[in-house]
């Protein structure tokens, strides 16, 4: 396969905005598989795990690939829940395009605000598909006017509906001034170009001149041929520009359909291939030399050295999959790689191409490729797989801190030591999952991004493992931050029989609410602290920072400053470093003081504009702070704002009881903030 025919590509959305839905029909009219398979039915190929088929969502990200005209495109649907943004993000990071899907009853709505930031990021081209365009409600000028508002100004429609909501019949292409009827006998496979309805001919030809004229302005030369007469620009020369735009991130091309009514899918994968990127039209991937620091640029070759970033591993009955987006080089079974992050090599196993849960035997994966490999061992999400004697780090990636915790513990005594070792392969497949033991009360706590994620995590301990466990009540994840700037000295001596321990590190602390951890900052002189502790150092105060102080809450948000210190020529090392850093550290924030942070949520509640004022009320209770509330068809209102998590435990029963059942609510994780005085008096941390 020609490198330049190959499109990676993601889908990204807000849930049950049809996602799978489109995925299932993309398999379908490729011929990738020969029936379609149905979300509300359980039987999408895409979401193949249990609780994903019972939920009737999209929960990890599954890979695909099939053939659409000469293109090979390697597909991955993500999830559209919040508590899954994760799957989103790692999946973002090694994707070359996307296609954003919208409902064309809600627009744009929040997590796909959230999933769009996320592609815009890793500066990913686009495609919008409005779907659902048959629904009751459905608008496609104002899911257009909504990208352009909120996500892109360069939205740039391609197509307009004939008819809509129950008289919705097809799309009218622009490009090619015909309408596309697609044939319900044949599940939408076989479709026709037909002339234009006369009562739909004046909005298409306004809408051929405005797409036209936007294009042409990208162009000098179509700019020319424009003023001298728009005829004169003909189809492949408004596509190369196009495509050239999209490349550039100056447009997003919106389409339409009815992906559950079979109409418009194919036309969307002929965009796919006609404007989103191969692997050579995406910027060269950057990263860093391993031994000397310094950074490189990796050309997407398959006869260069071989470079991989490691972006989801998965725990399988039959060998656990890493996968693993190829960058250079070519990569065969029995190759070894070395993972420079952990200073480990490993043998390459058997490689595949995913098609969701199944495995397509590969004899080799080469630059452009999406694999997955088993026999790893040590590899995790965000490591960079190269030779030895090429070593780079490729950039890593960044997940939001978890913001809900909840006790577990077997039924059965005897399976504890199962449980740890199961929970720990769990945490290494996501990152967004953690488990810590409590060391005060000896519970096994486990903390994920929502109360959704942990009952998953729960369901396939007992579907997939055959584990059953006992969970406790939700508990919120607070952080704590420096209170105020403040220095620390610690100083670590042991004397021993043969040789004694001796290290001192002084630092200072401050706040940086810019910060989502912890920077350490390293000014000591080499006269004071040798390079070679450096990261004995930093590991250190990182170590201590994680471990938190008073309350044990991780400590976030802060900077430290390490100043100087002292050290002795033999008896000098680097636990002797680390333990005096952790203990510089915890003097300064003991001096300094902390304070304890909250997660805070961004609010998105859709409810009939009768409940609005009990709505408010309502979350006013709850510290919501309402930024917005804008009045949309069908009589809704929607509110937006932002809340404390530990203020929306059980809101969604709450919400119901006050709208009769016909309100709606989604969050995200936005930041922390400090936890008002008068609340923590009534807060419990036990």
């Amino acid at each position: 396969m020609d490198m330049m025919r190959i499109r990676n590509l993601g889908i990204i959305a807000h849930i049950d905005a049809g996602k799978t839905t489109v995925s299932e029909r993309f398999l379908f009219y490729s011929g990738k598989e020969h029936r379609i398979g149905e979300v509300d039915e359980g039987t999408a190929t895409m979401d193949w795990m249990k609780e994903e088929q019972e939920r009737g969502i999209t929960i990890t990200s599954a890979a695909t690939s099939f053939r659409w005209r000469d293109c090979l495109i390697n597909l991955i649907d993500t999830p559209g829940h919040v508590d899954f943004t994760a799957e989103v993000e790692r999946s973002l990071r090694v994707l070359d395009g996307a296609i954003g899907v919208f409902d064309g009853v809600e627009g744009v709505e929040a997590q796909s605000e959230t999933v769009w930031r996320q592609a815009d990021k890793y500066r990913i081209p686009r495609l919008a598909f409005i779907n659902k365009m048959d629904r009751i409600g459905a608008d496609f000028w104002r899911s257009v006017r909504s990208i352009e508002r909120k996500l892109h100004p360069g939205a740039l429609v391609l197509q307009i509906p004939a008819g809509q909501e129950k008289e919705f019949v097809g799309a009218i292409d622009l490009m090619l001034m015909k309408l596309i009827r697609h044939d319900g006998a044949s599940l939408g496979s076989q479709y026709t170009f037909e002339e234009i309805p006369a009562s739909e001919t004046s909005r298409a030809v306004e809408a051929r001149a405005r797409l036209v004229e936007r294009i042409a302005e990208t162009s000098e030369e179509l700019m020319g041929l424009w003023l001298e007469d728009p005829a004169l620009i003909d189809e492949g020369r408004l596509r190369s520009a196009l495509r050239s735009a999209v490349l550039a991130g100056r447009f997003v091309p919106v389409l339409l359909g009815a992906a559950l009514r079979n109409k418009g899918i194919q036309r969307l994968l002929d965009a796919v291939c006609d404007y989103l990127p191969s692997p050579r039209d995406v910027p060269v991937a950057k990263g860093v030399d391993a031994k000397g620091g310094k950074q490189v640029e990796i050309a997407c070759n398959p006869d260069g050295p071989v470079v991989g970033l490691v972006f989801k591993t998965a725990s399988d009955a039959h060998g656990d999959l890493t996968y693993i987006r190829m960058y250079s080089g070519r990569l065969r079974s029995g190759d070894a790689l070395f993972n420079p992050r952990r200073n480990k090599t490993e043998r390459v196993g058997d490689l595949y191409r995913m098609h969701a849960n199944e495995r397509e035997a590969l004899s080799e994966g080469k630059a452009g490729d999406i694999v997955a490999i088993v026999g790893l061992k040590h590899a995790v999400t965000g490591d960079t797989l190269c030779r030895k004697g090429d070593a780079v780090l490729l950039e890593g990636m960044e997940f939001p801190n978890t913001v809900l915790s909840v006790a577990i513990e077997p039924k059965a005594s005897g399976d504890r030591d199962r449980l740890v070792e199961i929970l720990g392969r769990l945490e290494k497949e996501d990152p967004t999952f953690r488990v810590h033991l409590n060391q005060e009360t000896g519970e096994l706590v486990m903390s994920g991004m929502g109360e959704l994620h942990l009952e998953v995590v729960r369901n396939r301990l007992r579907d997939e493992f055959k584990l059953f466990v006992n969970v406790g009540a939700p508990r919120v994840s607070y952080r704590q931050a420096v209170a105020s700037m403040a220095v620390g000295v610690g100083r670590f001596e042991q004397k021993m029989e043969k040789r004694g321990l001796f290290a001192e590190v002084r630092l200072r602390v401050e706040q940086a609410p810019e910060q989502a951890g912890v920077e350490v900052r390293y000014d000591a002189s080499p006269q004071e602290i040798p390079r070679a502790f450096e990261q004995a150092v930093r590991e250190g105060v990182r170590g201590a920072a994680e471990g938190g102080a008073d309350l044990g809450f991780p400590i976030i948000q802060s900077r430290v400053i390490v100043e100087g210190g002292k050290f002795h020529p033999t008896e000098s090392n680097e636990v002797a470093f680390q333990a005096a850093a952790q203990m510089a550290f915890s003097e300064a924030v003991a001096t300094g003081g902390l304070v304890i942070l909250e997660p805070l949520m961004a609010l998105e509640v859709r409810v009939p504009v009768a409940y609005v004022g009990e709505v408010i009320g309502d979350l006013n209770v709850r510290r919501a702070r309402i930024d917005e509330t804008d009045m949309e068809s069908q009589g809704a209102t929607v509110i937006r704002g932002s809340v404390p998590l530990a203020e929306m435990m059980g809101y969604s029963t709450r919400l119901r009881s006050l709208t009769q059942g016909r309100g709606g609510f989604s969050m995200e994780p936005r930041n922390y903030q400090a936890v008002p005085p008068e609340v923590q008096d009534r807060l419990s941390f036990a």
